[in-house]
């Protein structure tokens, strides 16, 4: 993301196949502050429904508390999206199959 080298130990806190799964960092991330990201999927009449979300904290440092809320939205939404995105199309294949 905006070509910084990210560093980050994430260890699953849940699984549910294939309902959910959800994730958090440990540690002490570089340049990111602590998260908490996952997804859960729901039946939705014919249709499923997928949720992504991230809850997540400023990093400690100085810098990470002046720059973290003008960009960690920017990236907690690039994150998501691009988790819903790949979701659509691993599945897209799959709906036009059946």
């Amino acid at each position: 993301m905006l070509a910084l080298v990210l560093s980050v130990e994430e260890v699953v806190t849940e699984r549910q196949p294939p309902r959910g799964k959800a994730w958090e960092t440990r540690g002490h991330p570089n340049l990111v502050g602590a998260y908490r990201m996952g997804f859960e999927i729901n039946a939705s009449g014919q249709a499923s429904r997928l949720r992504v979300y991230i809850d997540y904290d400023y990093p400690g440092t100085l810098a990470g508390k002046l720059l973290g809320p003008l960009f960690a939205p920017t990236y907690a939404r690039w994150c998501v999206d691009r988790m819903a995105n790949d979701a659509v199309r691993r599945f897209r294949g799959f709906a036009e199959a059946v």
